[in-house]
C-alpha cells in the first residue's frame, strides 16, 4: 500500500511534531539508510513476521558525516528540538530502520521524517491539523480528512499517561497518509482495529510508568504544594520527556517500526485490484451475489446448526461456481470450475462430446428442455458421470438460472432445482414421467460393446452404458425451436471449429441473449408496457417465436439483484413526472 505511516506528538514547547514514520519504497533506499553498509560497522537484528525480514540497521557516524546529514534533512532544526528528547525519537546519527518484503521486493523506511521535502511538508501538514484542528469529540478517537492536493488522512488521536505533564497526560496520534480516498475509506475498519491495538499497547506501558511514578513521589501533592512556582519554569522542566521513558521501553521504536511495516503491508494486501474490461456480465454480478451470500452463510453457520439440518434435502447448488454442496463450499470465480475439480472423472468433456455419444436428435431435445428451464433428471449409478453432464449442460445457462441438486436418493420438485442427478432405485412420480415440463435421462448398462466411435481418450468408460432419453413432451424434429439453440448446433456441427471456439460462442449467444432479456424486463416489469408495444418489441429483438418468448422468460429469472434494484431505482414516481410537465 502507497501510504505513510507516523506518530506524532504535541510538544508544550513546539506544539505539534513528527516523532516516527514508516513509509514504502519501491525504489532504492534513500541516503542514510542504505543496506550495503560495512559489516563490522552494522549491528543487525532480523527477525520474520508476515513475509517481511526486519532489519535493524545502526551505523556509527563521524562527527562530520552526521553533521552533513543533519543538514540536509528536510526536518525542524535542531533548536526546535527539546532537550531531553521529548520532539525526538531517533538519534542524530541513527540511519532508521529498514524491512525488506522478499515477495515483492518491496521496502519499508523508518525515519523520524520522510526524506523527500515534499513528503515533509505532507506528514508536517497531517501532523498538525491531527492534532489542532481535525479532532474528533473528546479528543480522543479516529477522524478522516484530507483533499486531492495534499492527500488524505485517517488519523487516531489519544492520551499517554505522564506524571510529570499538565494534567498528567501527553497528546499523541496516530496517522495514516495517502492519495486513494476510496482505498483509505474501504480501510477504515481494517486500520482502525490494528492501530487501536497499537494505542493500547502503548497505553498500557505508560500507565505502569505512571503508576509506580505515583506510588513512589505523588505528583498531585507536590504540585498544591509548589502552586506559586513560575508557571514557565515548570513548563521548561515538564516538557521534555520522551515516549521511550514514559513507556518504560528502550526498544520501542523498534516495535513500531514493526508494527507499521507490516500494517502497510496487511494493509495493501486485503484489498486487490481486478482489471474489468467493459461493464461487468450477468454471471459475473450473479456470481459476486453469491459470494457475498455464502459469507453471510458462513459466519452464522455451526455445528448445532449442521446437526439440526434434515438429512432428507440436500443442499442446492446454484450458479457455475459452486464446487460441494455445503455452506463451506467456496465460490469460484472461474465458469469452468467443475472441469477443474472433476478433470480425471469426468466422461462429458464438451457440448459436442455429449451430442455424439447421445444422437443428434436425443441432444436437440435434451437441449432444448435445457434452454425452456424444465426439468432435467439423470438416473444412473456413476456420480461422477451424473456430475460431468450437469457439468457441460449449465454451460448453456445464465449462472442465475442454474440450480442443481448433483446426486440424491429421492425425487426434488422443480422449484428446487433444475438439474436432478438421481440413483436408479429412486421413483418418479407418474406425472412428471408425463409432463412436458421436464425430461429423464436414464443410463443403463449398454448391451453392446461399442456404440459409437472413440473420440476422446477416456471414451472407453462410456462403451458400458446406454442413454436413453424421454420426455412428455418430445420436441418434434421438424420444430423450428429457440433461436439459440438452433445456432449452438450449427456451432456444434461446424468442425472447422476448436471445442474451446464453441466454448467462447457459447458465451457470446449468452451474453446478446441476456441483453434481450434486460431489455424485456424494463420494458414489461419497470415501465409496465401494454402487450401490444411487448409484441412489437419482440420483433425488433428478433424474438416473437414461441420458443423464444418462453426462453427469454425463463431466462430473466437469472437477472442479478443488483440490475434489478438498479432499473427499479431508476424508475421516476408519477408525482415527478407529473410536476415536470
Amino acid at each position: 500500500m502507497n501510504a505513510i505511516v507516523a506518530l506524532c506528538h504535541f510538544c508544550e514547547l513546539h506544539g505539534p511534531r513528527t516523532l516516527f514514520c514508516t513509509e514504502v519504497l519501491h525504489s532504492p533506499l534513500p541516503q542514510g539508510a542504505s543496506s550495503g553498509d560495512i559489516s563490522g560497522q552494522n549491528e543487525q537484528a532480523e527477525e520474520e513476521e508476515g513475509g517481511i525480514q526486519m532489519s535493524s540497521r545502526i551505523r556509527s557516524h563521524s562527527p562530520a558525516e552526521g553533521a552533513s546529514a543533519d543538514s540536509s534533512s528536510p526536518g525542524p532544526k535542531k533548536s526546535d528540538m527539546c532537550e531531553a528528547s521529548g520532539c525526538r525519537s531517533l538519534a542524530g546519527g541513527h540511519p532508521g530502520y529498514v524491512s525488506h518484503d522478499k515477495e515483492t521486493s518491496i521496502k519499508y523506511v523508518s525515519h523520524q521524517h520522510p526524506n523527500h521535502p515534499q513528503l515533509f511538508s505532507i506528514v508536517r501538514q497531517a501532523c498538525v491539523r491531527s492534532l489542532s484542528c481535525e479532532v474528533c469529540p473528546g479528543r480522543e478517537g479516529p477522524i478522516f480528512f484530507g483533499d486531492e492536493q495534499h492527500g488524505f488522512v485517517f488519523s487516531h488521536t489519544f492520551f499517554i499517561k505522564d506524571s510529570l505533564a499538565r494534567g498528567f497526560q501527553r497528546w499523541y496520534s496516530i496517522i495514516t497518509i495517502m492519495m486513494d480516498r476510496i482505498y483509505l475509506i474501504n480501510s477504515w475498519p481494517f486500520l482502525l482495529g490494528k492501530i487501536r491495538g497499537i494505542i493500547d499497547e502503548l497505553q498500557g506501558k505508560a500507565l505502569k510508568v505512571f503508576e509506580a511514578e505515583q506510588y513512589g513521589c505523588p505528583q498531585r501533592a507536590q504540585r498544591m504544594n509548589t502552586a506559586f512556582t513560575p508557571f514557565l519554569h515548570q513548563r521548561n522542566g515538564n516538557a521534555a520527556r520522551s515516549l521511550t521513558s514514559l513507556t518504560n521501553d528502550e526498544n520501542l521504536w523498534a516495535c513500531l517500526h514493526t508494527s507499521f511495516a507490516w500494517l502497510l503491508k496487511a494493509c495493501g494486501s486485503r484489498l486487490t485490484e481486478k482489471l474489468l474490461e467493459g461493464a461487468p456480465t450477468e454471471d459475473t454480478l450473479v456470481q459476486m451475489e453469491k459470494l457475498a451470500d455464502l459469507k453471510e452463510e458462513s459466519e452464522g453457520w455451526d455445528g448445532s446448526e449442521e446437526e439440526e439440518k434434515p438429512s432428507s434435502q440436500p443442499d442446492v447448488v446454484e450458479g457455475q461456481e459452486l464446487s460441494k454442496c455445503s455452506p463451506e463450499t467456496s465460490l469460484m470465480p472461474d465458469c469452468n470450475s467443475w472441469n477443474v475439480a472433476h478433470r480425471r472423472l469426468s466422461v462429458f468433456r464438451s457440448l459436442r462430446h455429449m451430442r455424439q455419444v447421445l444422437g443428434a436428435s436425443a441432444f436437440r431435445m435434451l437441449a432444448w428442455h435445457v434452454l425452456m428451464g424444465n426439468q432435467v433428471i439423470w438416473k444412473a449409478r456413476d456420480m461422477d458421470l451424473v456430475q460431468s453432464a450437469f457439468d457441460v449442460l449449465r454451460t448453456m445457462l445464465p449462472v442465475g438460472c442454474v440450480r442443481i441438486i448433483p446426486y440424491s436418493d429421492q425425487y426434488e420438485e422443480a422449484y428446487r432445482c433444475n438439474f436432478l442427478g438421481l440413483s436408479p432405485q429412486v421413483q418418479i412420480p407418474s406425472h412428471i414421467l408425463s409432463s412436458e415440463f421436464a425430461v429423464l435421462v436414464e443410463v443403463r448398462t449398454a448391451t453392446r460393446s461399442s456404440l459409437y466411435p472413440t473420440l476422446f481418450e477416456d471414451e472407453q468408460s462410456l462403451n458400458k452404458y446406454e442413454f436413453v432419453v424421454t420426455s412428455g413432451s418430445p420436441v418434434a424434429a421438424d420444430r423450428v425451436g429457440p433461436t439459440i439453440l438452433n445456432k449452438i448446433e450449427a456451432a456444434l456441427t461446424n468442425q472447422n471449429l476448436s471445442v474451446d471456439v464453441v466454448d467462447q460462442c457459447l458465451v457470446c449467444l449468452k451474453e446478446e441473449w441476456m441483453n434481450k432479456v434486460k431489455v424485456l424486463f424494463k420494458f414489461t416489469k419497470v415501465d409496465s408496457r401494454p402487450k401490444e408495444d411487448t409484441q412489437k418489441l419482440l420483433s425488433i429483438l428478433g424474438a416473437a417465436e414461441e420458443d423464444n418468448v418462453k426462453l427469454l422468460k425463463f431466462w430473466m429469472t437469472g437477472l442479478s439483484k443488483t440490475y434489478k434494484s438498479h432499473l427499479m431505482s431508476t424508475v421516476r414516481s408519477p408525482t415527478s413526472s407529473e410536476s415536470r410537465n
